[in-house]
């Protein structure tokens, strides 16, 4: 039964809304056809009434009762009230229709509703339906008339209104299958066509998105989920593009490092000296390899898994420098805010992320103080990390967010060079930016920029 069910059911959203309304149609249409047809058949029923009583009162009249006896006075147009007409003196028949015998079942029958000696109708099931009223004569010492009309009229009156009714609505549930199938396709028109654009913004990665449009709010909402989901398979796109060429870019310096190790050892025999110099030469660039790739595809990993949200960034930044631990030696970090209620549009997580290596880096070059200044922008969250360290060279401003490149790599501080350009690509992902602030002399500060939340 489920198979069969299933089967027949419709698997577009446009057929199951059109059964859903021609089926409550169709059991509107049965509901108000039964009611109508009934209300009709009691209608007829009671007019047949009317015109039985109506010739029973004429018939009667014409019964005279005075004195013990009761006789018919002759009257003008008697055979058409004798028609279908019995009257009867108690329990004795005066009169009969010439058709009926003393023994059919209509003459049996008005026998049967003057024994009741009241006014009362019933229907006789004979060759015909025929409906029969008796009416008690006034003063008649139990005279009572009782007359008989045939239903075949009324009855296929009553069927003509049935068959026209249900043809009425054989009509009506075609034409309200039609126009909902056409207003459900019309209704879901602008869905199809966003699923359509939803599906070639996403596999060219396009900036367009549905919220620039006013629709109407069911829409609005859907076109919000879809908007949400394209910035998320952009950001994607753009974190894999951006995984792929700082993967090239950085393995590529410790690679040709290799190579020319290999080389060099290769063009002519070497001492056990020089063979130990080039395997640790050869082991130092593939430890660097393995450094980049961990970083890279851990942060990568991290980055992906984040989902929108919002955080208040005060908060975050004291939680980040708790965490520090002991700093160095003589070095005050100081966080501020113009507002305690800030939030942007990040997770808390990815706010940490994209703060934490700016924090570090300043922590890393700073002579005694670091500071973190949160402020409202229109639109967006700023967060300055600054430090009053030697600032950044101008020679090597053009680098600074270049994957691997440090102004000094013998300044005795750890780190690849990716804590810069990690937080730049994370910010970005979140419609962001990580900028370094020139305009500051001394030291070097970075500027965090994010949506509000």
């Amino acid at each position: 039964m489920r198979a069969f069910a299933s089967r027949w059911w419709p698997r577009t959203l446009r057929g199951r809304l059109s059964l859903v309304a021609l089926t409550t149609a169709t059991i509107l249409m049965v509901i108000l056809t039964v009611a109508f047809n009934t209300v009709v058949r009691r209608h007829l029923q009671h007019q047949a009434d009317d015109e039985l009583r109506t010739r029973a009162a004429a018939v009667a009249a014409t019964v005279v009762t005075d004195g013990s006896r009761v006789r018919v006075l002759e009257t003008p147009g008697e055979e058409l009230l004798d028609t279908n007409v019995w009257i009867y003196s108690g329990g004795r028949l005066l009169e009969k229709p010439s058709s009926a015998t003393a023994t059919s079942p209509l003459t049996r029958a008005a026998g049967r509703l003057v024994a009741r000696g009241a006014r009362t109708c019933v229907t006789v099931h004979s060759h015909d339906q025929v409906r029969m009223c008796s009416r008690p004569v006034p003063g008649g010492k139990g005279a009572a008339v009782v007359t008989a009309l045939d239903l075949s009229p009324y009855r296929g009156s009553a069927d003509t209104m049935l068959f026209a009714s249900l043809a009425l609505d054989a009509a009506m549930l075609a034409c309200t299958y039609a126009l909902t199938r056409l207003a459900v396709g019309r209704a879901l028109r602008p869905v199809r066509s966003m699923t359509e654009h939803a599906t070639q913004w996403s596999a060219v990665a396009s900036q367009e998105r549905f919220g620039a449009v006013t629709r109407p709010t069911e829409l609005a909402q859907l076109g919000g989920s879809l908007d949400a989901l394209l910035d998320r398979i952009r950001a994607l796109l753009r974190h894999e593009q951006q995984l792929t060429q700082e993967l090239s870019h950085e393995l590529r310096n410790p690679l040709a490092r290799i190579i020319a190790e290999l080389d060099w050892w290769g063009a002519r025999p070497r001492s056990d000296a020089d063979t130990k110099a080039t395997h640790a030469a050869i082991a130092d660039a593939a430890q660097s390899m393995r450094t980049i790739c961990d970083t890279l595809l851990d942060e990568a990993r991290d980055s992906a898994a984040t989902a929108p949200g919002t955080a208040d960034v005060l908060p975050v930044l004291h939680r980040l420098v708790d965490r520090l631990g002991p700093t160095k030696v003589g070095v005050e970090v100081v966080v501020t805010a113009c507002d305690a209620r800030l939030s942007a549009g990040v997770p808390d997580a990815l706010l940490e992320r994209i703060v934490s290596p700016l924090l570090d880096n300043a922590l890393r070059h700073a002579r005694t103080r670091v500071e973190i200044l949160a402020r409202a922008r229109p639109g967006s969250v700023r967060v300055e990390v600054g430090d009053d360290g030697p600032g950044v060279p101008a020679s090597f401003a053009a680098q600074l967010f270049q994957p691997g490149r440090r102004a000094d790599p013998e300044d005795g501080h750890g780190g690849a060079g990716l804590g810069l350009p990690l937080a730049r690509r994370l910010a970005r992902s979140a419609g962001g930016e990580v900028d370094h602030d020139g305009r500051h002399t001394s030291g070097a500060t970075f500027v965090v920029t994010l949506p509000t939340g």
